[in-house]
């Protein structure tokens, strides 16, 4: 997740000046692999309002003049969810590497043909998975896919507050991306989402489903568990992940402790190695460690994702975040949805290849 160095910086176009537009705008400012050359969007006065005053970069309402540039070679689409397929879509044939906001599309059939058609012209394409940039889902990763948690268990992750009720996107498109996205990165190879079984609430009766629960069965007998909710008057922002020997509390809104590695299990033992006065009595035992607060940098992870996404394109490799884990996401999304509708059953996630294809390195 290095950032670019030792080469012409990539011109980037960001479209969107709305809610997150403007944080990318900062981002790619700051990125040296990075060279922004417009911000887009259909109201231009808040587009200008965005830059300020001084800006050179150019602002515009014409994103076909946008894609029409030789000076962008890349382009980031921070619009409504709706529209994300069709702008992302028209840059990849426009032959500009794409970094999208989540999700990657409205359907996995929609964001499957951008998959294809970026790897089909050699060209990045990016999910805007801000969380998996984080030092403390970094941390996570290592810990689990490195062993040190033993055997995944079970994940719970929370993630509430007073939030706006959306008109096109209900509150498991809204928030559960961020979860599924960072559960996508830690989970170890071989091991996959198999079924979703969601339930959802819309007290309001405003026609989105405000509250949900989503339950997601892995392959390995492990179960996840995400609770997303727009009502509650608290925010919290909460992950843990359980394993055979430790586990992990990861609190985001702690800052001088976002994550605490407990070195505590239940240890259980097969009948057939107990005596006869053992077996009479319980076979789960309590194993009490320590706990560790390990001290991780303070970095905001948006700029690592920057980083990571020009260093993908001027290194001819997929991001960490890549079109196929926006479809892995979308799977997951997708089967959560049809849950949802059908009551709370289990519905099967639609396996997503992991294979990609190599980035066409510019000259």
């Amino acid at each position: 997740m290095s950032e670019a160095i030792g080469t012409a910086p990539v011109g980037i176009a960001v479209v969107g000046a709305g809610y997150w537009g403007p944080n990318l705008v900062r981002n790619a400012q700051a990125t040296p692999g990075l060279r922004l050359e417009y911000l887009c969007d259909l109201d231009v006065a808040r587009a200008r309002a965005v830059l300020g005053g001084y800006s050179t970069v150019r602002v515009t309402d014409d994103l076909g003049a946008v894609l029409a540039d030789p000076a962008v070679g890349a382009v980031a689409v921070a619009t409504p969810a709706a529209t994300h397929a069709g702008i992302a879509m028209a840059a990849l044939s426009a032959g500009k590497h794409v970094l999208v906001e989540k999700p990657l599309a409205a359907s996995l059939e929609d964001g499957a043909k951008l998959v294809r058609t970026a790897e089909d012209a050699g060209l990045v394409l990016m999910l805007d998975h801000t969380y998996c940039y984080t030092p403390a889902v970094s941390h996570l990763r290592d810990l689990v896919r490195g062993g040190e948690l033993g055997t995944l268990q079970y994940l719970d992750s929370v993630r509430i507050n007073l939030g706006l009720v959306q008109a096109d996107v209900d509150v498991v498109w809204d928030l559960a991306p961020h979860d599924l996205s960072i559960l996508d990165s830690l989970l170890p190879d071989g091991v996959t989402p198999v079924s979703v079984a969601a339930h959802g609430a819309d007290p309001l009766g405003c026609g989105q489903v405000c509250v949900a629960h989503l339950s997601i069965e892995l392959s390995s007998g492990a179960l996840a568990h995400v609770h997303v909710n727009w009502l509650s008057p608290t925010k919290v922002r909460t992950t843990i992940v359980g394993g055979s020997r430790r586990t992990v509390v990861w609190d985001d809104l702690n800052p001088t402790q976002r994550v605490a590695v407990y070195d505590r299990s239940i240890e259980t033992r097969d009948p057939a190695e107990l005596g006869v006065e053992a077996r009479n009595q319980t076979r789960v035992s309590y194993r009490i460690g320590d706990m560790v607060a390990p001290a991780l940098p303070e970095r905001e992870a948006l700029r690592t994702m920057m980083g990571e996404f020009a260093a993908a394109i001027t290194e001819g490799r997929p991001p960490l975040t890549d079109g196929r884990s926006g479809l892995r996401v979308l799977a997951m999304l997708e089967a959560a949805s049809a849950s949802l509708r059908a009551g709370g059953v289990a519905v099967p996630v639609e396996q997503v290849a992991t294979e990609t294809s190599t980035v066409a390195v510019p000259a």
